[in-house]
C-alpha cells in the first residue's frame, strides 16, 4: 500500500486519528488509575494498622517495618473519636513535597495532578489523606514514595497504548477495505471509462453507464455518461461540419472560376451601345467581384479562419446605399421598403468588402423576415458615430426572432430564424466584425420588429485614402 494513493492516506489518517482519540481517553485513564493506585495504599495501610489496633501490646520493630513494607508506606495515621493517632511510623527520608486529599479531588483537579506526577521523574514522598474503609475511623492519613506510583502509571499507559495502536490498525484496515470496496473501486470504474472514452470517443461502449452503489457515485457517474453524450454529439456534429466543408470548399472552387469568367464577358458589357447596359455594367462587374471574392473567402473559411481586414477609409453612406439599392431589387414584390439614415459626410475605417457583407447579410436577413409574413415592412439602415468607435444599426419592422434562435444566434447552423436558414450569414457576420475589433450585438427583437447594432473601434488612427 503506497501512501500517496488514496487509500494509503485514507489509512493513515484512520490510524493518526483513532491514536489521537486514545491519546484523549489516555488522560482520564492514568487519573483514574492513580486514584485507585492511592486508595489501595490507603486500604492496605488500614489493614495493616488492624494488627497494633486488635492488641494492647506494642509491636516488635522488625514486625512494624515488614508491615509498612507491605503496604508501600512510610507511616500510618488514623483519627477515631476526635482523636489523631499515629499507629504506624519508620523514618521518613525526605520532607513531604505534595498532599493529595482524595476526599475532595475534582476530575480536573485529578488530571492534573495526574499529568504532573508522570511528568515529575524526581523520587519524592506525597502525603495522601483518604476516608477509612467500613467506617473504621474519620480519616487516615499516609506518607509513601512517588516513584512506584510514577512506575505504574508509565507501565499502564504503555499497555494502553500498545493496545490502542493494535485496535487503530485493525480499525485502519477495515476501513481501507470498506473504502477499497465502496469507493476506490467504482472511482476506478470511472477512470477507466474516461481512459477508454478518450481513446476511443466515437464509439458507444465507451460511454460509461451508472451503477455504483452510493448516491454521490451514482451522480458522478450519470454527469459522466451525460457529458460523453454531449462530446459524441459534437464529435458526429463537427465532423458533419467538416464534410459540408469540404464539399462547400470544392464548390466554391469552381463557383470562382465561372464567375471569373463571367467577370471577363462582364467588362465587355462596358462598350455596349446601350446607355441602359453601360449604367448597369459596373454593378455586374462589382457584384460578380463581390462573388468571387465570397467564394475565396469561403475556402480560407473552410480552413478555420477568416482573412484579416484589409482597412481602408472610405464613405459609408456610399456603402449603405449599395447595400439598400441591391436589397430593394431583391424585394421582389415591392412590399418591403429599404430605408436609410447615414450622414452623407461619415467617413469609417474598415474593410469595405467584408463591412457590405456583414451589412448585406443583416439587411437581407431582415427583408426575408418580413417578406416571410407577407406583409408590408420596413428595413432601415442607420449609422452614426462618437469619439470612441463607429455604430450601425440594421432594423426592422418583422415579426422578431425566435426564442430558440436567440438562444444560439452567432453560431453557424445553429441560429437560423426562419424556415430554410442555415444560421451562416450571423455567424459569418459576427466572425467579420470581431476581426475589426468590433462587436456585433441584438439590441431588441419582439413582436414590433429587430434590430442589430454593430460597432467599430476609432482607437487605431491612421491615414487612408477615401475611396
Amino acid at each position: 500500500m503506497r501512501f500517496n494513493t488514496l487509500s494509503g492516506r485514507f489509512a493513515v489518517l484512520t490510524a493518526a486519528f483513532v491514536m489521537l482519540a486514545e491519546v484523549l481517553i489516555l488522560i482520564p485513564s492514568l487519573s483514574n488509575f492513580r486514584i485507585d493506585y492511592l486508595e489501595s495504599r490507603l486500604e492496605r495501610a488500614q489493614i495493616a494498622s488492624l494488627a497494633l489496633l486488635t492488641t494492647d501490646d506494642a509491636l516488635a520493630a522488625d514486625l512494624e517495618q515488614e508491615l509498612l513494607q507491605n503496604a508501600g508506606v512510610y507511616n500510618v495515621v488514623l483519627r477515631r473519636d476526635d482523636v489523631r493517632q499515629l499507629v504506624l511510623s519508620s523514618p521518613i527520608p525526605a520532607p513531604v513535597a505534595a498532599t493529595y486529599d482524595l476526599r475532595r479531588t475534582s476530575f480536573w483537579t485529578g488530571a492534573r495532578d495526574a499529568m504532573l506526577r508522570l511528568l515529575t521523574s524526581k523520587e519524592e514522598v506525597i502525603r495522601v489523606i483518604g476516608a477509612p474503609v467500613n467506617g473504621a475511623g474519620q480519616l487516615i492519613e499516609i506518607t509513601m514514595p512517588s516513584g512506584p506510583l510514577r512506575t505504574g502509571m508509565i507501565d499502564f499507559g504503555v499497555r494502553v497504548l500498545a493496545i490502542s495502536a493494535m485496535f487503530s490498525i485493525l480499525t485502519a484496515l477495515l476501513l481501507n477495505l470498506a473504502a477499497q470496496r465502496l469507493i476506490l473501486v467504482p472511482m476506478r470504474r470511472v477512470i477507466t471509462h474516461m481512459v477508454a472514452f478518450a481513446q476511443a470517443p466515437g464509439t458507444s461502449d465507451a460511454i460509461i453507464r451508472p451503477d455504483a452503489p452510493t448516491a454521490e457515485l451514482r451522480e458522478a457517474e450519470t454527469a459522466l455518461a451525460q457529458l460523453q453524450t454531449n462530446v459524441q454529439s459534437s464529435l458526429r456534429q463537427r465532423e458533419r461540419l467538416a464534410n459540408l466543408g469540404e464539399a462547400v470548399a470544392k464548390i466554391s472552387h469552381d463557383l470562382r472560376n465561372i464567375l471569373a469568367t463571367s467577370q471577363i464577358f462582364a467588362d465587355r458589357l462596358e462598350d455596349s451601345a446601350d446607355p441602359a447596359v453601360r449604367r448597369a455594367a459596373p454593378k455586374l462587374v462589382n457584384s460578380i467581384r463581390r462573388a468571387i471574392s465570397l467564394c475565396e473567402t469561403t475556402l480560407a473559411y473552410g480552413k478555420a479562419e477568416e482573412p484579416a481586414p484589409t482597412l481602408t477609409r472610405f464613405n459609408l453612406a456610399k456603402l449603405v446605399a449599395e447595400v439598400a439599392e441591391a436589397e430593394s431589387l431583391a424585394a421582389s414584390d415591392g412590399r418591403v421598403e429599404v430605408l436609410t439614415d447615414v450622414p452623407a459626410g461619415l467617413n469609417i475605417r474598415a474593410d469595405r468588402d467584408q463591412l457590405y457583407r456583414v451589412l448585406s447579410n443583416l439587411a437581407r436577413n431582415a427583408r426575408q423576415a418580413i417578406e416571410a409574413t407577407g406583409k408590408p415592412g420596413t428595413v432601415e439602415i442607420g449609422a452614426g458615430e462618437d469619439e470612441a468607435l463607429w455604430w450601425m444599426r440594421v432594423g426592422d419592422t418583422g415579426p422578431g426572432l425566435p426564442e430558440k434562435a436567440r438562444e444560439a444566434l452567432f453560431k453557424p447552423f445553429a441560429a437560423g430564424g426562419r424556415k430554410g436558414g442555415t444560421g451562416l450569414g450571423l455567424a459569418i457576420a459576427a466572425d467579420l466584425v470581431r476581426g475589426h475589433g468590433g462587436r456585433l450585438e441584438l439590441a431588441r427583437s419582439d413582436a414590433e420588429g429587430t434590430q442589430f447594432m454593430l460597432y467599430l473601434p476609432r482607437d487605431l488612427q491612421s491615414t487612408y485614402p477615401v475611396d
